[in-house]
């Protein structure tokens, strides 16, 4: 009998391994539809969907190994990081998609959010309120009109396998959709700021540098209770937290 390994579990969703087959069960069947509607029309290696029936998802694992992980220094070479970069501008130069990604949430509402988290770190103690206020105005970069682009939406390093110099798949689509291009690169190079010149270098042209440093502060502050809250711990070394205070 093949081993059963848990991947993630919280309120929301829980993934489960198999052998090589994936096992995403979500409690949004929309989100698993809209994985699957993004998989089909990204013009990127992506997992092979075995069988679709909600609330449960089937998809093969894709070779190779992570490109890196959140809080640990990358073992992928330099030119595996540009080659990621090239993937994703392969996916950002596609047709839109027909649904707006995570990356894709307005400027008046991303910054209502942006202002709510805000209060809740400082008024809860989780951060110092000048840790905060330093990270809230660095974050005011990202918040500016963009053209929209097909974006993955989660394209955290774990979620990009590579063996050697190449790209052999791109995992987790369910934030899949129109968006900005900058929040997918920024995402990529969170807590690996030494590989931002890689993607850079194979994504090529259109970057603002600024931006992608104002996104790494915007998406930190959004996601520290949403982590605290299921389970994980965004203070670990290297983490989102690290990230916050390296805008110090």
């Amino acid at each position: 009998m093949d081993e059963v390994e848990m991947i993630v579990a919280h309120s929301e969703r829980a993934t489960l391994r198999v052998g090589d087959v994936f096992l995403k069960v979500d409690a949004d069947r929309a989100r698993l539809e809209a994985e699957v509607e993004a998989m089909a029309l990204a013009p990127v290696p992506t997992p092979k969907v075995l069988w679709h029936k909600p609330p449960v998802l089937a998809i093969a694992a894709v070779p190779g190994t992570a490109l890196g992980r959140l809080g640990e220094p990358s073992a992928a070479s330099p030119a595996a990081w540009a080659a990621a970069g090239a993937a994703v501008r392969r996916l950002h130069d596609a047709p839109l998609p027909p649904r707006r990604g995570q990356a894709g949430r307005g400027l008046g509402e991303l910054a209502a959010e942006l202002d709510g988290e805000c209060e809740w770190l400082v008024t809860n103690g989780v951060l110092p309120a000048g840790l905060v206020t330093r990270n809230r105005q660095v974050a005011e970069a990202a918040l500016r009109p963009w053209a929209p682009v097909f974006t993955h939406g989660d394209l955290q390093v774990a979620h990009v396998f590579v063996d050697g110099d190449g790209i052999t798949g791109i995992i987790d689509w369910s934030e899949a959709g129109r968006g900005d291009a900058l929040f997918d690169l920024a995402t990529l190079t969170l807590g690996h700021e030494e590989h931002l010149g890689d993607v850079v270098a194979g994504y090529g042209t259109g970057v603002d540098l600024d931006v992608i440093r104002a996104w790494w502060s915007l998406r930190s502050l959004l996601v520290v209770r949403w982590l605290v809250e299921h389970g994980f711990d965004p203070f670990a070394p290297g983490c989102e937290v690290d990230v916050l205070r390296s805008r110090l």
